[in-house]
């Protein structure tokens, strides 16, 4: 005897059932998520826009001082040594760790405002 054919599932029901057994979200889902963390966003700029103001009344910008980049502070300390200064002196001054030390050191060769003496001793280019 040949089989009954059961009712077929639609292909649309049957990805609709792997969506919710699998807990993967819809397009739907995603844009409602989106649409809040947008409203979250504008929620935490508008109340660190009133926390600025708040904490900037009274302050004039003149008052404030320009932070020194750590590429400067390499270069002024440099810039002190007459015969030339070492990594570990460098490093002991401005208490970079190595790699950082590392990448400005090869920055400030690479623009030519600092020129190796000889191993491990940096002077300014003059």
């Amino acid at each position: 005897m040949a089989k009954k054919k059961g009712k077929s599932v639609s292909f649309d029901a049957m990805v609709k059932f792997f969506f919710q057994h699998y807990h993967i979200p819809s397009k739907k889902d995603i844009e409602l998520i989106s649409t809040r963390l947008d409203r979250i966003e504008k929620l935490i700029l508008t109340q660190q826009g009133i926390k600025g103001r708040q904490s900037n009344t009274g302050t004039k910008t003149s008052d404030r001082k320009n932070p020194i980049s750590a590429s400067n502070t390499v270069l002024e300390i440099v810039k002190r040594s007459r015969n030339g200064i070492g990594f570990a002196d460098i490093q002991a001054r401005t208490g970079f760790n190595d790699k950082k030390l590392r990448n400005i050191i090869f920055r400030l060769t690479k623009l030519n405002k600092i020129v190796r003496q000889s191993r491990g001793i940096y002077i300014v280019n003059s």
